[in-house]
């Protein structure tokens, strides 16, 4: 391993369709100073109308918050106000708290539809509630591998990924045959900011984060990719925007760098 990790700012591919993506979730959150009178039904009203055409329905809940950084855990309640193009199981969500704006979808077509959804969303936090700043800003994108794909994953994923499970003379058969769970986690820098990776198989009925994956019956192979800065900057939805559509850019690089070929010849793309 080398002293000093050099960021990541190889040219970013040209994007290969998908019309069978494995994606489960894509998510994509503003972190900003808290607002107090986002908990209040009067102040979001204007917000919520302003995103009622797309996202008819909106839940209030309740949550907790338990801060162990102190001597005692310290417990708040928050309100975060959930915004759902449909009452029942929402292709796409928009989730308003006081000091955080998120869009998430599991349908999603385009990068391009994406991130104009969340341009619109960002512009009414802006315009609504003012924010000083933003402190954060974050865009996962999450792969679920299913099926026949677990089956074929050595023929799918780039076999220095793989690590123990690849298929080949310099795994261990034993070992690679007796694995159950095996999840990788790595930290990498990009020029655009820090990436979070995640990926490995999960055997059925398991997940390692319930708010992201649901546990599904089969085995699966999961590729989660999260990348974010923790810099302030103003909280301008154009500039925020820009930012995500890099971070799109960025992560969409990492992922063809990580799948082969035959992954997007798998999934109905042209390699």
């Amino acid at each position: 391993m080398q002293a000093d990790p050099q960021p990541l700012a190889t040219e970013i591919p040209a994007d290969v369709h998908l019309p069978n993506t494995p994606l489960a979730l894509v998510l994509a959150q503003v972190r900003f100073p808290p607002i107090l009178s986002i908990s209040r039904p009067d102040a979001v009203a204007d917000f919520q109308e302003s995103l009622r055409s797309t996202y008819p329905h909106l839940n209030r809940e309740e949550v907790r918050n338990v801060d162990f950084t102190k001597n005692e855990p310290d417990v708040t309640n928050a309100t975060i106000w959930r915004l759902a193009d449909q009452e029942r199981t929402p292709h796409w969500r928009v989730s308003l708290g006081s000091d955080f704006v998120a869009l998430e979808t599991t349908a999603y077509t385009s990068r391009e539809d994406f991130l104009a959804r969340l341009r619109t969303v960002v512009a009414n936090v802006q315009k609504h509630f003012r924010p000083a700043d933003a402190k954060r800003i974050g865009l996962r994108y999450v792969d679920r591998l299913s099926g026949d794909a677990v089956g074929r994953i050595g023929e799918l994923v780039q076999p220095s990924v793989l690590g123990l499970l690849q298929p080949d003379e310099t795994s261990p058969t034993a070992l690679r045959d007796a694995t159950v769970h095996l999840v990788t986690q790595a930290q990498l820098l990009a020029v655009e900011g820090v990436i979070q990776g995640r990926w490995g198989n999960l055997p059925p009925n398991t997940t390692y984060d319930p708010s992201v994956l649901d546990p599904v019956d089969g085995p699966t192979w999961v590729l989660d990719l999260d990348m974010f800065v923790q810099d302030t900057m103003p909280f301008e939805a154009d500039m925020l925007a820009a930012k995500a559509a890099c971070f799109a850019r960025r992560l969409y690089s990492v992922f063809r760098q990580m799948v082969t070929d035959e992954f997007l010849l798998f999934y109905g793309g042209k390699a």
